[in-house]
C-alpha cells in the first residue's frame, strides 16, 4: 500500500490561522492609514485658514490693533474658529501676529506666526 501525500487537517487549520492573522494585520494597517489621511487633510485645511487670516493681517493697509480677535471662517465645507493675537515686539516697531485655528470640537489643528512693521506713532 502506498502512503498518501497531502496536508492533514491540522496543517490546513494552522495555515488558515496564520493567514487570518496576516489578513487582520493588513486590515488594521489600512484603518490606521485612512485615519491618518483624514487627520492630515483636516490639518492641511486648518493650516490654510491660519495662513489666510495671518496674510490678511500682514497685507492689510491698516496694521491690526494689539490684542486678541476671534472669528469663524468656512473652508473645505467646514467652519473653522480662528484666534488672532497681535503683540508689539522690538520696542513697538514690529508687530507679532499669532494665529491659531481650531475645528468644531475645539481641537487646535493650525498655528502660524508672522510679523509686520508697526504703525508709526504721530508725534
Amino acid at each position: 500500500m502506498q502512503a498518501e501525500r497531502g496536508f492533514t487537517l491540522i496543517e490546513i487549520m494552522v495555515a488558515l490561522a496564520v493567514f487570518s492573522l496576516a489578513a487582520m494585520a493588513l486590515v488594521r494597517l489600512e484603518s490606521a492609514t485612512i485615519r491618518g489621511a483624514s487627520i492630515l487633510d483636516e490639518t492641511l485645511v486648518a493650516q490654510m485658514v491660519a495662513r489666510n487670516v495671518a496674510i490678511e493681517a500682514v497685507t492689510d493697509a491698516q496694521p491690526p490693533t494689539a490684542g486678541r480677535v476671534t472669528g469663524v471662517e468656512t473652508n473645505g465645507g467646514q467652519a473653522w474658529t480662528w484666534t488672532r493675537q497681535v503683540s508689539a515686539l522690538g520696542g513697538s516697531r514690529v508687530l507679532r501676529i499669532d494665529v491659531v485655528v481650531a475645528d468644531r470640537t475645539g481641537t487646535q489643528l493650525g498655528r502660524l506666526t508672522m510679523v509686520r512693521p508697526a504703525p508709526r506713532s504721530a508725534t
